[in-house]
């Protein structure tokens, strides 16, 4: 079984991806200094993603790293961090600099999640997925990674006993302006959890060269 969260999709790009971003609470403008990347069907960890970030009223959408890489990090060799334990992001030497003060947002279509080899894409009931998000400028990078918990309800746990802390609209500003203690007070199981539905497909999607369209269709 690949880690949970190790794959993504986003296929919202351009001026959708923007006005998307534009509609979260108290926002003003979003800048996209990066540009906005082209549609993704398998996205994979040390690839570039878009991290949001949040300064005041605006959001800042900016290409980094899938994989944190700490101040410390002498070079990006090691498994990549791509996934935080909300139960230890607080304390865990690798997420605790960043969870106190660099807390960002990582936006999905769906994800991937295998189960007996078979690959499920993981969609929401509607629009996008805002998974709680840390990050570092380790080596001079700009980097993140995913925060998890465990996974609730029948439909999901069955699925995996992980899933990313998907977080609904109204807890947004908590996690991205509150304090540590406030943000902590999210890291539980997703409400989002319940609206998630998911389908088998293509077995390609394991082999992360392929890209394209067809690896979301039912298999």
């Amino acid at each position: 079984m690949v880690d949970m969260c190790g794959r993504f999709v986003l296929f919202t790009s351009g001026t959708d991806l923007l006005d998307e971003v534009a509609t979260l609470p108290s926002i003003a403008r979003v800048d996209a200094p990066d540009g906005t990347p082209p549609p993704r069907y398998n996205v994979a960890p040390t690839q570039q993603v878009p991290l949001i970030r949040f300064d005041g009223e605006v959001a800042t959408l900016d290409s980094a790293r899938w994989g944190l890489l700490p101040s410390w990090k002498k070079d990006d060799s090691g498994p990549p961090l791509f996934n935080a334990r909300g139960e230890t992001v607080a304390e865990k030497p690798s997420f605790r600099s960043a969870f106190k003060a660099r807390r960002g947002l990582m936006v999905l279509d769906g994800y991937y999640e295998w189960k007996d080899k078979q690959p499920y894409f993981v969609t929401p009931a509607h629009g996008m997925l805002y998974a709680a998000a840390l990050w570092e400028t380790g080596l001079d990078r700009l980097s993140t990674t995913m925060v998890t918990t465990d996974s609730v309800g029948e439909q999901m746990t069955w699925l995996h006993n992980r899933l990313p802390l998907f977080l609904a609209r109204d807890e947004i500003e908590q996690w991205v302006r509150g304090t540590p203690e406030e943000a902590l007070e999210l890291v539980h199981p997703s409400r989002v959890a319940g609206e998630l539905s998911y389908r088998p497909v293509s077995k390609a999607v394991g082999d992360v060269r392929n890209d394209f369209a067809e690896l979301i269709d039912a298999s």
